[in-house]
């Protein structure tokens, strides 16, 4: 950004340097990009048009608007750091002076734990067909991944057969930001992976050749709408209550946790760049706690 412009081309500028330069996840881009199209019309129903005009009362002013539609703790947190970030960004791009949202205090909030599956949930989840299921190998085969190799829910829509390494038993994720890891699956999901592929997925491609593993009639890609509404219908035939994409990913984690992983190899498993990400996702059984602290401290 060469001069002062308005805050749309400030707004483009800053989600162009996230996707190109930061190397973001386009959803995240998306997300920021939603929060800050509002941001943009306070500004302008404020009267500030140009990006070197912002200052600290506009983004006062929208808070405020947030907060009184009645936003949770999260999705404000989310709106401040848009703004931050793109704040930051026309500093950095000499458009302002000085960062109107340096002083800005906002109370962080509160990290909830998502709930995990028990074992035996799990498994069931993973084992029952519904009555008059059409795709019952597929399904099986996508559950079994997800659950045994905790992946995200975008992470399995854009599966590529290539990905996959059956002799092996592992997967190769390319994760949020770009990065890759290899991820193990277990003989379970290898033995449902197999038979999927050999039988269910050559229908399901008919003439149209096709990169991707889990596929919907015509040789298209199952979307991350189409998982989400599977599990939820494999829950209801299983019996299993609030059951999501993402509470797969992390019974998987917590059940790994539990049965006597290292941190540090979960947060490998599941991607995470911070350990503290990996903290919040994961809990351990109180009794394993009591347990490896009587095993292990001398005072116990």
């Amino acid at each position: 950004m060469s001069r002062p412009g308005s805050v749309d081309q400030a707004i483009d500028g800053f989600l162009d340097h996230l996707a190109a330069e930061r190397g973001l996840a386009r959803a995240t881009v998306t997300a920021y990009g939603r929060d800050l199209a509002g941001f943009a019309a306070t500004a302008a129903a404020a009267r500030v048009r140009r990006a070197d005009a912002l200052d600290v009362t506009v983004v006062r002013r929208h808070l405020a608007a947030l907060q009184g539609r009645g936003l949770s703790p999260r999705s404000m947190a989310r709106a401040v750091s848009a703004i931050r970030g793109l704040m930051r960004f026309l500093v950095r791009e000499t458009v302002l002076a000085d960062d109107p949202t340096r002083d800005l205090a906002m109370r962080r909030p509160g990290m909830g734990l998502p709930k995990a599956l028990g074992r035996p949930d799990a498994g069931r989840l993973v084992t029952t067909t519904p009555p008059g299921a059409r795709r019952a190998g597929r399904d099986r085969a996508l559950l079994e991944v997800m659950y045994g190799s905790g992946l995200r829910v975008s992470e399995t829509a854009g599966l590529r057969l290539e990905q996959l390494d059956l002799d092996v038993g592992c997967v190769t994720i390319v994760g949020k930001g770009g990065k890759e890891r290899v991820v193990p699956i277990g003989r379970h999901a290898q033995a449902a992976l197999r038979d999927y592929l050999e039988g269910e997925r050559p229908k399901l491609c008919g003439r149209r050749p096709s990169p991707y593993v889990f596929l919907r009639p015509g040789g298209y890609r199952l979307s991350r709408q189409a998982i989400w509404k599977l599990v939820k219908r494999r829950a209801l035939a299983a019996g299993v209550k609030a059951v999501s994409p993402h509470t797969l990913r992390h019974s998987f984690a917590t059940h790994l946790l539990n049965g006597g992983a290292d941190l540090r190899v979960v947060q490998a498993l599941l991607g995470h760049t911070d350990i503290a990400t990996t903290q919040v996702y994961t809990h351990v059984e109180p009794e394993r706690l009591r347990r490896v602290h009587r095993q292990h401290h001398p005072r116990a």
